[in-house]
């Protein structure tokens, strides 16, 4: 789904695409990692390289995205930014000073946060950050991934988002007008993970205002308890993210940004082909005169066999001439 997004992309069937079902981050080319096993971003990513010069990733994920990094790490093509628990939590990546290499030196941009980030915090480092980013990379095309374990109240994840903080940075990147894959990605407290992407779809189509903050009555209805409530509240938790802090992440990613040399071109050359996903053709004949009948042979529930099956001349046959010599 994720590669498809990226073709309609392409093609300018739409200007935003959503898989809430993607978002794989951490797989790597030969490995799989961290609840993920096939890096679907990389894949959208290459596809959408077809066709755009340069594609930026942004993640809010609690995690580092470290299988897409490390997928680009060597090139200029793509950009990657990523805001994330960093210090003795998984995967142990993603440190400021990790800014790519070769040709992509300086295009790997990593914000190592700590504990308790509020929406206030997280809004102070994302949007600075990404005015510079589009200032200096202009992207043809953003793969946004919106992993939900950033949120307050996640299981695995120690960050004090709420939904409306979350999904600022969606708005955000929306306001940007750029062609856009919208993803999923991590989240370990279920009901929240629903909520979630539930609000940022609203807000990608612009329903958000209108949107009730009551859960209207479903078959899970139970598992919202005991408030039932879309929106999340933060937990009384100290933000160990200080502003001196902060404000070390957002100068020195800042100056990162300033001292590179302008948007990299790419080289004309053909574009590749798109990707294709050849469609099956079984069952379109279903109830027809031609129903489960073979297009080739001549047995005798293939066209033209006349229900005879033609035998080759070493088989044993049942009868007269069954284990005789043929010449005889």
């Amino acid at each position: 789904a994720s590669i498809d997004g990226a073709v309609q992309l392409n093609s300018g069937q739409t200007d935003i695409a959503i898989n809430w079902s993607g978002g794989l981050h951490h797989a790597k080319k030969s490995e799989a990692s961290g609840f993920c096993y096939v890096n679907d971003i990389v894949l959208a990513i290459l596809e959408l390289l077809k066709v755009h010069a340069r594609v930026l990733y942004i993640d809010i994920d609690v995690h580092h995205g470290d299988g897409v990094e490390e997928a680009f790490y060597c090139t200029d093509r793509v950009m990657t930014f990523s805001l994330h628990k960093y210090g003795d939590f998984f995967p142990g990546t993603g440190h400021s000073s990790d800014v790519g290499a070769k040709e992509g030196e300086g295009f790997s941009v990593n914000a190592p946060l700590t504990s308790g980030i509020t929406d206030e915090s997280y809004e102070k480092l994302f949007k600075p950050i990404m005015t510079k980013i589009m200032e200096v990379y202009r992207p043809g095309a953003i793969v946004l991934q919106c992993g939900a374990d950033s949120l307050a109240g996640d299981r695995l994840g120690c960050f004090n988002l709420s939904l409306k903080g979350h999904a600022a940075c969606v708005s955000f990147v929306k306001s940007l007008g750029v062609p856009t894959l919208v993803l999923g990605g991590g989240g370990y407290t279920i009901r929240n993970v629903a909520r979630c992407w539930a609000y940022e779809t609203s807000v990608l189509l612009d329903k958000h205002e209108s949107i009730p903050n009551e859960i209207p009555y479903n078959d899970y209805y139970e598992y919202y308890a005991p408030d039932f409530k879309l929106h999340l509240q933060p937990e009384p938790r100290e933000n160990l993210n200080t502003e001196s802090s902060l404000e070390k992440v957002r100068v020195g990613l800042l100056n990162q940004l300033q001292n590179l040399r302008g948007a990299p071109s790419v080289q004309m050359q053909e574009v590749p082909p798109p990707f294709k996903v050849l469609e099956s053709k079984e069952g379109e004949n279903d109830g027809g005169a031609d129903d489960d009948v073979r297009d080739i042979g001549n047995g005798p529930t293939s066209k033209g066999g006349g229900g005879e099956r033609k035998r080759h001349e070493s088989e044993f046959y049942e009868g007269d001439k069954d284990n005789k010599d043929a010449t005889a």
